[in-house]
């Protein structure tokens, strides 16, 4: 597993990147909580990123957020103390797992699987969320097509929808998008 590590501390990190190689990991680039994360983490590509601070500071969090937005994955963020608004934060901005104490290697694996594990589930259920949207916005399309279809062509709604499938088929269009480009035609008549 590629692993970025992010510590303001050289020897922690170091500390950290030995275990990490231990377990077959293989650390793919550092970075202080001060830098780019964003960039950093478009740079090296890592599966997984681990952050080893005090305290996450709000330039962290933000640059946290900004990269579950663009390049989701999982986050551990060790930290020497726990505030809950802090906490809340962070996993508002995408960290998997917040641990507090600091980092001890011999919890380092069940750490990163658990963190693995809880991001995969929340991945599944973001695109099924994002799907389910899809799909409602695919039926208010196509309801709004057929209303459109039914009141300029005096159709009843199965002829309206068959209509539209015919439209869609002949296109080679999904049905939501050949109804919103009914939709769109007719906004401009």
């Amino acid at each position: 597993m590629r692993v970025m590590l992010v510590d303001d501390e050289p020897e922690r990190r170091a500390a950290t990147e030995a275990p990490l190689r231990m377990l077959g990991h293989e650390v793919v680039g550092f970075s202080t909580s001060s830098s780019d994360l964003a960039a950093a983490v478009k740079r090296h590509q890592p599966d997984v990123i681990l952050i080893d601070v005090e305290v996450p500071g709000r330039d962290t969090l933000e640059s946290l957020g900004q990269v579950t937005r663009d390049r989701p994955r999982p986050i551990v963020l060790f930290a020497s103390r726990s505030e809950p608004d802090t906490i809340r934060k962070a996993l508002q901005a995408g960290v998997t797992s917040y641990v507090v104490d600091g980092l001890n290697p011999a919890r380092l694996k069940p750490i990163i699987d658990v963190a693995i594990a809880r991001f995969e589930e929340f991945q599944a259920l973001r695109n099924e969320l994002e799907e389910t949207k899809n799909k409602l916005a695919d039926r208010r399309d196509i309801e709004k097509a057929k209303g459109l279809l039914m009141k300029r062509r005096s159709l009843d709604e199965n002829g309206a929808y068959e209509l539209l499938r015919r439209m869609a088929m002949d296109r080679n269009l999904k049905l939501g998008d050949a109804a919103r480009t009914l939709i769109a035609a007719a906004e401009l008549l």
